[in-house]
């Protein structure tokens, strides 16, 4: 019974684990879970079917495209309370079902506004997925290397773009326009069936979770049968938490942060910080993956280059996160987020200065590495890490939030640069974006590489028996 009431100690006995079939499993149903939330990946594919049976015009895809993003920004604060709130495990379970739900719906519309209404709750959904996996995740892996797990699951995640271009070029082929667009959905619905599945077998709660809200004796069973797997297997003895580990991540009440801690003294800082971090994502990422071919046609570019063009340049999309893996946690997180800002910035500029087709495929390759090393950074890695345990979905669902607020209002922008000032001016604008979040972060940045959650955690909080 001693044990049902000791406090656990959780950062030190996860941070002290060595690398073992646990973080493996935890991972692959995380990644995987990544990897099928298709229906972002699949919005501008379904799109272009749709508009071929003439379901869809420009006004309406606006909509639907923008929607999604309003969904997605719900979400991101809906998946911040829940998760904080349910726990890692049952926020993880609540929205990959809301997932599959909206998109078996979404398969069986019987208009164009339905679907768009559908495609509202399915942003919802994917919103508070992506918050709740990305987040939580870091709360399982050891601080020595938690930016390199983060990345492992962010690269598996990314694949979800080419896998659904290839699905869905292969269905153009062999199944009519009609129906298509319905089987896209359908697909990562049923294999987000096996994810929920997969996760209420076998997916456990997070003994740091457990341990903020109190409830020590089930954080205690999860981590001594972790312990006792690992032990097993190796056929070792873990050694001894040491005094100093539990004195740096001492637990010995429930910690208590109410909503409104976000928006004072340290979490504030962390707030803007996170979301000029993402505002910076956002704005860029998607300008490139959204604009980049219309912005070649405006250079005189014909449309079959511009496509053979932006191909070429999306390639470094997964070479970025696969580097992302190896350096993430060599280099302080401030020094590397900085970095990659700055270097984005410039190469954006020198590649709206190219017109030869080698310059351009060459330069924009370099780009997209640099700016996919970033996106690994921002929303894998750094903005999920910088929270306490006791406010981490919260704190990192309201940053992705305002995120998504940007990727709502710039492409306006974008499309007024284009067209009144050319493509250098969009540069310019990507360029100064990404200079304005690399100040925010040398000034209100947290270095967190290597350190524990329960170290990065200390934002006096209140605690109580």
């Amino acid at each position: 019974m001693a044990h049902d009431t000791a406090p656990p100690h959780a950062g030190a006995r996860l941070d002290r684990l060595p690398t073992s079939r646990f973080h493996w499993d935890v991972y692959w149903m995380v990644a995987f879970g990544l990897l099928v939330g298709w229906s972002n990946a699949i919005g501008g594919l379904v799109l272009a079917v749709l508009t071929e049976i003439g379901w869809a015009d420009n006004g309406s895809a606006a909509v639907f495209s923008s929607l999604t993003t309003a969904g997605m920004f719900a979400g991101a604060l809906l998946g911040g309370v829940l998760g904080d709130r349910m726990g890692r495990r049952n926020g993880f379970l609540a929205f990959v079902l809301l997932h599959i739900i909206t998109m078996v719906v979404a398969a069986c519309a019987p208009s164009m506004t339905f679907l768009i209404v559908v495609r509202v709750f399915m942003g919802v959904a994917l919103g508070g997925l992506l918050t709740v996996l990305f987040a939580s995740w870091t709360e399982y892996v050891p601080s020595r290397d938690r930016g390199s797990w983060s990345s492992r699951a962010s690269f598996v995640g990314n694949w979800s773009y080419p896998i659904c271009s290839l699905i869905a070029s292969w269905l153009v082929g062999v199944v009519a326009p009609e129906m298509s667009w319905r089987i896209q959905f359908l697909i990562p619905a049923a294999t987000s069936a096996i994810v929920l599945a997969v996760v209420w077998r076998a997916f456990p709660e997070s003994p740091r979770w457990l341990e903020s809200k109190g409830r020590y004796g089930e954080a205690n069973e999860i981590l001594d049968r972790i312990e006792r797997s690992i032990e097993s297997r190796r056929g070792i003895a873990l050694a001894p938490v040491a005094d100093a580990q539990t004195d740096a991540d001492r637990a010995d009440g429930r910690v208590e942060l109410p909503y409104r801690a976000l928006f004072k003294g340290e979490l504030l800082k962390r707030v803007i910080v996170g979301s000029f971090v993402l505002i910076a994502m956002n704005v860029i990422q998607y300008t490139l993956i959204n604009w980049l071919p219309k912005m070649l046609l405006s250079q005189g570019i014909n449309l079959k280059d511009s496509v053979v063009l932006n191909t070429m340049s999306m390639f470094g999309a997964p070479l970025g996160i696969f580097i992302a893996i190896f350096v993430i946690d060599r280099l302080p997180r401030r020094v590397l987020g900085i970095g990659l800002l700055l270097v984005m910035a410039v190469l954006g500029y020198v590649y709206s200065l190219q017109t030869s087709m080698t310059a351009l495929s060459v330069v924009g390759f370099f780009l997209i590495i640099f700016v996919y090393m970033y996106v690994c950074f921002a929303s894998a890695v750094y903005v999920p890490e910088i929270w306490p345990t006791a406010a981490k979905l919260r704190g990192s669902g309201l940053a992705n939030s305002v995120g998504r607020v940007s990727g709502i209002l710039s492409p306006y922008a974008v499309a007024a640069l284009l067209s009144a000032s050319g493509v250098t001016a969009v540069f310019v604008l990507l360029g100064a974006t990404a200079v304005v979040t690399a100040a925010v972060i040398a000034v209100l940045g947290v270095e967190s590489r290597g350190v524990s959650i329960e170290s990065i955690s200390r934002v006096e909080p209140r605690r109580g028996r």
